[in-house]
């Protein structure tokens, strides 16, 4: 027995050892992240042996020494204390920018030289030279694409969610899920109306936001969110916070929200009935709202659920997927989340999924809890989508109970 305890004290020790240098680590990664993210591409285009014109290499190491030094002073004046727009709109295109040609130098810096090296294609400052001018035409694609997917109004994707405990008379209940908009420093009024025209046409019975509705107070981006008051459905228009909404004056977002005649479900629930049958629709604040000290902001699902007949089906708004863990330990049938953006710009998926259970689309988790993740309806921050086009999500419920079609 003591050599149990014993073992299982030195595990702990070892992982809080894990997790205290990782944590060190984070705290560096604002200061390395673009020192790499300008110098490897910058060497690999024109120091790996191109052997361009001096001029040439003299004016691109100037470029990127001016987007290592820009980027980072852009973004501090746009997002910090300031939050001058224009600024936040120069450093996050420059962020997007570098992170596409960060990731194709280092992708195709390797693939191609070899694939050119093994196929003996010219001498070796002709495959650099080659790399480099497919390197900036994919980079140029991708991202004038990108830009057309993040400015769009999304696609509408559908799909049919059976819960096994939803009544035959809750069978078809059409469910829209728009988040993450990200109303911000770029002006997308006009994108917004748009989507809530979109939103109109589906018919919805529930329409739910999951937060993230803004970057930037209530105050500053009223225009951008105004259209939402237009949103129509049968029964209710609901939304929860997200995270986001807590570095913007959280509690103004709740009050403007309110105006337009959205609901809130904050740590509480609202009952849809209809046939007989009923459903709990269930919300919590984000996770990160107890830590940001606003009095009654918290993620509290047993305040969510205080009063519901627990026999009953249960849709759950929670911003992270990740607070599936809970959902899925109380039982709850339908979790609908957002936050990850499907990754926004390939291949930053990958970090996501480090924090997520889940990135984007359906999946079980637990023995009943179905989780859906919505890509987003906006952009956050890059006004960039490469490979995670943005969503409006139609979810039609269906009982295992429901008459066969005629």
């Amino acid at each position: 027995m003591t050599d149990t305890s014993e073992t299982r004290s030195a595990d702990s020790a070892a992982h809080e050892t894990q997790r205290s240098r990782l944590h060190r680590l984070m705290r560096y990664l604002p200061l390395i992240a673009p020192v790499l993210l300008w110098t490897v591409p910058c060497w690999l285009l024109l120091h790996a042996g191109q052997h361009w014109p001096l001029p040439v290499t003299l004016a691109g190491t100037a470029l990127f020494a001016l987007g290592l030094i820009g980027m980072p002073l852009a973004m501090v004046r746009g997002h910090g204390r300031r939050q001058q727009d224009w600024a936040a709109i120069v450093g996050d295109t420059l962020l997007g920018t570098i992170w596409v040609l960060f990731t194709w130098s280092v992708v195709l810096g390797v693939l191609l030289r070899l694939a050119l090296t093994v196929s003996g294609v010219g001498d070796g400052q002709d495959r650099a030279r080659i790399v480099t001018w497919a390197v900036l035409g994919v980079s140029a694609v991708l991202l004038a694409w990108g830009y057309a997917e993040a400015r769009r109004v999304p696609r509408v994707r559908r799909l049919d969610v059976q819960l096994p405990r939803l009544g035959a008379g809750l069978d078809g209940t059409r469910v829209v899920l728009i988040t993450d908009t990200h109303y911000g420093p770029l002006d997308r009024a006009r994108w917004s109306a748009r989507v809530c025209e979109t939103v109109n046409t589906l018919q919805a019975d529930l329409v739910c936001h999951t937060g993230d509705i803004a970057d930037g107070t209530a105050e500053r981006r009223r225009a951008q969110a105004a259209p939402l008051g237009t949103v129509q459905a049968t029964r209710a228009r609901v939304y929860v916070t997200g995270n986001h909404e807590y570095y913007s004056e959280a509690q103004g977002w709740v009050d403007l929200m309110d105006e337009l005649g959205w609901e809130p479900l904050r740590n509480r629930h609202l009952l849809l009935e209809r046939g007989g049958d009923t459903l709990v629709v269930a919300g919590v604040d984000d996770v990160t709202a107890e830590s940001s000290g606003l009095a009654g902001h918290r993620a509290h699902l047993a305040g969510a659920l205080h009063g519901a007949d627990p026999d009953h089906p249960v849709l759950l708004l929670a911003h992270q997927p990740k607070f599936v863990d809970r959902a899925a330990a109380d039982g709850i049938d339908l979790q609908l989340s957002g936050h990850t953006h499907g990754g926004q710009i390939w291949p930053f998926h990958h970090l996501v999924r480090i924090d997520q259970p889940a990135l984007a689309g359906l999946s079980r988790h637990g023995t009943r809890t179905l989780l859906y993740t919505s890509r987003g309806t906006g952009f956050w921050g890059p006004p960039f989508r490469v490979f995670a086009p943005s969503e409006i999500t139609l979810l039609v419920l269906r009982s295992p109970q429901r008459p066969p079609s005629p």
